[in-house]
């Protein structure tokens, strides 16, 4: 079964998605974090920590440093923040340089990560040669950035699948969800887990609808904003 993370930041949002059952954890970025109005980041991640509490849903925090000393230190500190974190990790710093180091570092801690940012198959092969079979690790990739650079996400994210099979410790995740529809291809490929944001939800919640529904539907928005334009014809 596919996994629904909700890619998201706000905090009044994922007050209102906690208790949506098909929601099974939420993922979160420096991006989504200052879109949200976040200015004391460690400040804001222990209100969403606090916020899922009482819930088994996972969250995932990103370390914002470049460096391996800092990426290391941040990456401890956000591992104490609660049980149920991932600690988010770019596959490389901006320099290009593969982080096999802070990889094996953290995984040998048992702290559970999440490697975020991933565009092949190759780098998924990196990773898991990094990590062992035990501590918990999902691997991010980055689907629709891959589509619009032309590249067949959906043949990464197989083969990137078929590669973990041997690690039941680790998930892959289908990251930078474009549509409704990509659930439907995750759950083909048996992908663990995508990520949707929260627009995307009542679509998934929606599926099944007839063709003259969607039709009727779609008139009568057309309708509704062409009343509120006043156009004239």
């Amino acid at each position: 079964m596919t996994k629904i993370y909700c890619d998201i930041a706000e905090l009044d949002k994922i007050k209102y998605f906690k208790n949506n059952p098909i929601i099974k954890g939420f993922t979160t970025n420096p991006t989504l974090m200052r879109k949200a109005g976040a200015e004391d980041y460690e400040k804001y991640c222990t209100k969403i920590v606090k916020l899922l509490r009482n819930t088994k849903k996972t969250v995932s925090f990103e370390i914002l440093a470049d460096d391996y000393e800092n990426m290391k230190r941040q990456a401890l500190k956000i591992n104490k923040w609660g049980k149920n974190i991932y600690v988010k990790v770019p596959v490389i710093n901006s320099k290009g340089k593969f982080q096999r180091k802070l990889i094996k570092f953290l995984n040998k801690k048992k702290i559970k990560i999440n490697v975020t940012a991933v565009f092949s198959s190759e780098q998924t092969s990196k990773i898991l040669n990094s990590i062992d079979k035990k501590s918990k690790v999902i691997i991010s990739i980055f689907a629709g950035r891959l589509g619009d650079s032309g590249k067949d996400s959906l043949k990464i994210i197989k083969e990137s699948i078929r590669l973990a099979k041997k690690f039941k410790n680790v998930e892959i995740l289908w990251a930078s969800t474009r549509e409704a529809f990509h659930y439907i291809q995750s759950k083909k490929i048996k992908c663990h887990i995508i990520t949707v944001p929260p627009e995307m939800i009542d679509k998934i919640q929606n599926f099944g609808q007839s063709a003259k529904k969607l039709s009727l539907k779609t008139v009568k928005a057309f309708i509704e904003d062409s009343n509120k334009a006043n156009f004239v014809f």
